[in-house]
């Protein structure tokens, strides 16, 4: 486990330099994350270079102990290379450039801008590559911030075009596949197709599919050629790129397969204002953020890498939301100390010196401007020494597994009939749920081997794999099939025979109507005299006759809710929080894992021996229900005060 922090050495004085490396140092830090951003700084015009700044910031962090991050500087294009090639710009749906004088102003598709990436990245790399203060890289910054993975420029149509030559070899074949017959919308020739923008209505929705497909890939691409690149130059270097929170507009497993790491950005409170619980829970977590949040992008990212990790953790205010409150003392703690409950192998702060220019001005780091420390520094200080108590403990699978495919996510944004809903929201509604009942859940690709686990959850996923339907009919697992699992085909149309699509005879049923409901509409449900709601998104099942399920519940018409043959189970209904959490308690026992309601503000995570509890409320609160009586603490006790951390040996490990 590393702790680090990300740094701008090209914003401060470079007799600053070394007194930061000694601080950084004294603090318990082991990594520093520099030069993501500094193109300019490293070439400021086409055939000039500056070294000699980022070799004596590699070469002062390094006399103290610190080993670098290198950031590969593609985020940030400057502005001579824009001159030179303007069509790198993206443009957006309406064919606006994406013009320069923020970040992240590229087209992934534009082949002049991708060599100019190669070149610049391979000099770093071969000036750098082998220098021992150089322990990592990493890859551009956060693909698709800002909603940069689309672009409807003329590189990125004519990328798409050669994408579908080579996926579908003919025009026909794309035709069948986007059942062009309607609305008179078929193509002669690949160079008839165009991105799907600005069109009059809602754009053809195997179209859209099949451009998100590509644009996902181009993503990907872009991202294997840096890697290609650095592990040429710079071999046995761990590489990673910085994912982000609550973002799909690519596949992460795809980009996750050529890590060594993956690691994301984690600002709680940033992302609590920009979702859509409700205000009162607002207020209650304004100063501590949502208590599934960070966990929940903790388990995804672990699932799309060998090791993971969080390059950026929020320090303070940020920036950027509608609202940024200042976290509750103990949070930034609170939040490092679950990283590492989830098996981090790298927590790394941002920042280390709050800038006193630019964008970013008002976001908070370890330090204020003035050089002094911010509230965050002395709670950095705490996790470096709660590292020692903790020891190093390895991550073990769980025995629930918890389903997300971004392919899903794109059909649900392209196609959500009703207001809100999407794949995201299910999932961690899910997630949510088994959090709250005290369960350790490993979020997965649906190509995962699912063999090891006791418990599957599959929120939705509308296309189904042959080789997914094969492992959810053969596992001993339970399984739970939330609303609108298996509603499509690959090529986005109705499956035939109607959802769930591959397992209608399994499980004796079939999908033959949907509707999604209003805010303020709940339907009820009976589960043996416990009452269920159910509130977005019904759906109307036909059983088979001659081989029809078991029912679970009922909905209060009779009608089917939740039915099950052998291990599958379906659920014909989007739960609402409460209910959630009856029924996924249910097939937990079902399952025979153990099972401890917490409420909506207490958290557990098991980590190797340990057992680790936080606590997301504002009022203290004691754990010893839901702790044996011959544990040893590690971190705390029994008493959880707000934002507080216990950690202890469980009972079978003493």
């Amino acid at each position: 486990m590393r702790l680090g922090v990300c740094y701008y050495p090209e914003h401060w004085p470079e007799d600053r330099w070394e007194t930061d490396a000694q601080r950084m140092s004294a603090l318990g830090l082991k990594v520093v994350r520099i030069g993501e951003f500094a193109w300019s700084k490293i070439q400021p015009s086409p055939d000039k270079y500056h070294w000699d700044w980022l070799d004596k910031a590699i070469e002062t962090l390094h006399k103290h102990g610190l080993g670098v991050i290198l950031g590969t500087p593609t985020a940030t294009p400057p502005k001579w290379l824009v001159d030179r090639m303007p069509d790198m710009l993206a443009l957006d749906e309406h064919g606006r450039p994406r013009k320069f004088g923020s970040r992240r102003h590229y087209c992934f598709s534009h082949k002049g801008y991708r060599t100019e990436c190669r070149r610049i990245v391979t000099m770093l790399a071969k000036r750098y590559g082998n220098n021992p203060a150089v322990v990592m890289w990493q890859t551009d910054n956060e693909f698709g911030c800002h909603n940069t993975v689309e672009s409807y420029s003329p590189a990125a149509v004519q990328g798409f075009r050669d994408w579908l030559k080579h996926r579908y070899k003919t025009i026909d074949a794309v035709n069948v596949a986007w059942g062009t017959v309607f609305w008179s919308q078929h193509y002669q020739s690949f160079e008839e197709v165009d991105a799907p923008a600005a069109t009059v209505t809602e754009a053809n929705p195997s179209h859209r599919l099949d451009y998100q497909r590509f644009l996902s890939d181009q993503v990907a691409s872009f991202n294997r050629e840096q890697i290609d690149i650095i592990r040429a130059h710079s071999p046995d270097r761990e590489i990673t790129h910085n994912f982000m929170g609550k973002f799909t507009s690519f596949d992460h497993h795809k980009v996750g397969r050529d890590l060594d790491l993956a690691t994301w950005d984690s600002y709680p409170l940033g992302f609590l204002e920009l979702s859509d619980v409700s205000d009162l829970r607002k207020k209650e977590w304004m100063r501590q953020g949502h208590p599934d949040f960070q966990a929940f992008h903790h388990d995804l990212y672990r699932g799309c890498s060998k090791k993971w990790g969080v390059m950026e953790q929020q320090p303070g205010p940020v920036n950027w939301a509608p609202y940024n409150p200042a976290p509750l003392p103990g949070m930034v703690r609170l939040w490092s100390l679950e990283a590492i409950a989830h098996g981090a192998d790298l927590l790394s702060w941002f920042r280390w010196r709050q800038a006193p220019f630019a964008q970013e001005q008002m976001h908070a780091g370890l330090l204020r401007s003035d050089n002094m420390p911010a509230p965050a520094y002395e709670e950095a200080a705490q996790v470096a020494n709660d590292l020692k108590a903790i020891k190093e403990q390895k991550t073990h699978k769980a025995d629930v597994a918890l389903l997300f495919d971004y392919e899903g996510q794109w059909t649900h944004d392209i196609q959500p009939q009703g207001k809100g809903l999407d794949l995201y929201k299910q999932a961690f509604e899910a997630y949510s749920a088994l959090r709250q009942l005290a369960l350790s859940i490993d979020i997965v690709s649906p190509k995962a081997d699912l063999l090891s686990y006791k418990f599957i959850v599959v929120p939705g996923l509308p296309i189904l794999s042959p080789e997914l339907i094969d492992a959810l009919k053969t596992t001993s697992a339970q399984v739970v099939l939330l609303p609108r699992t298996g509603s499509k085909s690959y090529t986005f149309h109705i499956p035939e025979g109607l959802p769930p699509y591959g397992l209608q005879s399994e499980l004796g049923l079939k999908v033959v109507r949907v509707e999604s409901l209003r805010p303020n509409i709940r339907e009820t449900g009976d589960l043996l005299g416990t009452h269920l709601n159910v509130v977005n998104w019904r759906e109307h099942l036909e059983l088979d006759p001659d081989n029809q399920p078991d029912r679970v519940a009922n909905y209060a018409n009779g009608k089917p809710l939740w039915v099950c043959r052998k291990h599958l189970h379906y659920i014909a209904g989007w739960l609402d929080e409460t209910s959630l959490v009856t029924v996924l308690a249910d097939l937990a026992k079902r399952a025979g894992i153990a099972r401890r309601p917490l409420g909506s503000n207490i958290r557990f995570r098991q980590l190797g021996e340990l057992e680790f509890a936080f606590n997301y409320g504002l009022q203290a609160t004691t754990i010893d229900v839901h702790v044996p009586d011959k544990v040893q603490f590690v971190l705390g006790n029994h008493q959880l005060k707000p934002a507080g951390v216990s950690a202890w040996i469980k009972s079978t490990a003493l």
